[in-house]
């Protein structure tokens, strides 16, 4: 296991590593302790006609028997790796092992550094402009086709492209990572989150687009003008900028045009998504292969020998595997909750309480209640099938629409997972970025309340517009 303090290739840093991994260690600790206080119970589910599993809410909550063995509890980041429906964990450390090894190789043979001086010598004296369509352009893939997973590998690029242009790395995890949250839980076609919990509600999938849409372009405001206002504060004046003076390399022009235009195909196709529901499973896969194919042809092209690239790509592999381990640990935290089954009961006893709520905070509580699930199961679509057969008929008794109720879920989802340290993709991101998850939430949390207060007040607009 490599950690290292210094910024080279994809390596883990050390401090980042320990303080997430001593989280959510205290996390699995309170996590245990909550199988002994909380009564175990469960919903019987059924399977639906797309063979998913979601709740029936017609046989009701039942108590049983509760606990988990310690051994079970020690064990769980390695038992989750079997777990039911955990095939899409497995994807996941797949894909950030392919992410290490070719960022490292990409490093290792000058292209990373040549890109960012190309890009900084080109939009220098134009970086808030770029700033903003960079911002926008992570927004519209969360937003539009789901992507968040998918992203990670971006992620480095743009934070190295802010620290280039004389900001930091929070400001380009901001304009990555944050903006890519931010239109996930805007959802304008989220199929992850709005398209599984429109179908899960009786509703046509994707209608009701423009007060989505609306939403994002308030949200996406509100982030834009706090990146700016945050790196107006800490840049760098533009003449002491890295970078500015640039000299042309034929063979790294070519490097770049292939690991562009192959990158670029996949995101075409995982764009296509939307309208090929069948890629939808396997964006992540595709983008891995995509990424893979670019990272390799890119720097073959710029004049990295094939043994080189084998070596570079190994030892960008093993750097990651910090990260491997604080996924299993943050997974682990669901796993021992329905092991325990004590997660039904946590929800039975949410659904419990909305009955003696006036009306109009309802809408409120069901963004709460999503943003409190969102803490131990990260995956939207999971939360969907979870969640939305019990929510929509409990919405409907006090007259709010179904529709708002998908509004709330994405809210509720999508904000939280760039907050939440049992977020693998936020611990990668963090990790890959020199960002401790202390200092990112030292910096975020002023941004989340804001944004907690405007999308609350966009469900109160939502509501008393009869949406």
């Amino acid at each position: 296991m490599k950690i290292q303090n210094e910024k080279k290739g994809l390596n883990i840093n050390a401090k980042s590593f320990i303080t997430a991994t001593v989280i959510i260690f205290i996390l699995m600790m309170v996590t245990y302790l909550l199988t002994f206080l909380i009564p175990g119970g469960e919903y019987q589910r059924i399977i639906d006609e797309s063979g998913n599993s979601v709740i029936d809410t017609a046989s009701g909550f039942r108590n049983v028997e509760g606990g988990i063995p310690f051994w079970k509890w020690i064990l769980s980041p390695i038992l989750v790796l079997g777990a039911e429906g955990n095939g899409s964990l497995i994807a996941v450390l797949i894909f950030l092992l392919v992410i290490g090894g070719v960022f490292n190789s990409l490093d290792k043979c000058g292209l990373m550094q040549y890109m960012l001086g190309k890009i900084t010598s080109r939009f220098g004296q134009s970086r808030y402009r770029l700033m903003a369509l960079v911002t926008l352009f992570f927004m519209a893939m969360g937003s539009f086709v789901g992507s968040f997973e998918e992203c990670v590998p971006l992620v480095p690029i743009v934070v190295a492209l802010a620290v280039s242009l004389g900001w930091d790395a929070l400001t380009g995890v901001g304009m990555s990572l944050l903006a890519i949250g931010c239109g996930f839980a805007a959802g304008i076609c989220n199929p992850f989150t709005v398209g599984v919990a429109q179908q899960l509600a009786g509703l046509p999938m994707f209608s009701g687009m423009w007060f989505r849409a609306l939403g994002f372009l308030v949200i996406y405001g509100l982030l834009l003008v706090f990146l700016r206002h945050y790196a107006k504060r800490i840049e760098r004046p533009l003449k002491s900028v890295e970078g500015i003076s640039f000299e042309e390399n034929k063979d790294m022009d070519k490097g770049l045009i292939c690991f562009a235009s192959i990158v670029g195909v996949g995101i075409l196709l995982v764009l296509s998504s939307v309208f090929v529901t069948a890629l939808q499973d396997v964006t992540m896969i595709i983008v891995a292969v995509m990424f893979l194919a670019a990272g390799i042809v890119a720097t073959l092209v710029s004049g990295m020998g094939a043994g080189r690239l084998g070596r570079t790509f190994l030892d960008g592999l093993i750097s990651v595997l910090p990260a491997v381990l604080m996924i299993l640990m943050a997974n682990s935290i669901k796993y021992t909750m329905v092991e325990a089954h004590i997660l039904d009961t946590i929800l039975h006893g949410a659904v419990e309480a909305t009955g003696q709520l006036p009306g109009w905070m309802v809408i409120l509580f069901i963004y709460l209640v999503v943003l409190v699930m969102n803490f131990f199961i990260p995956s939207g679509s999971a939360k969907a099938f979870l969640l939305m057969p019990l929510i929509v008929p409990v919405a409907r008794v006090f007259g709010i629409s179904a529709q708002l109720c998908v509004v709330a879920f994405a809210f509720g989802d999508g904000f939280s997972n760039v907050f939440y340290p049992t977020n693998p993709v936020l611990l990668i991101s963090l990790g890959l970025a020199d960002v401790s998850y202390g200092k990112w939430v030292k910096w975020s949390w002023k941004f989340q309340m804001m944004n907690l207060v405007c999308t609350s007040l966009l469900l109160f607009v939502g509501l008393s517009m009869g949406y």
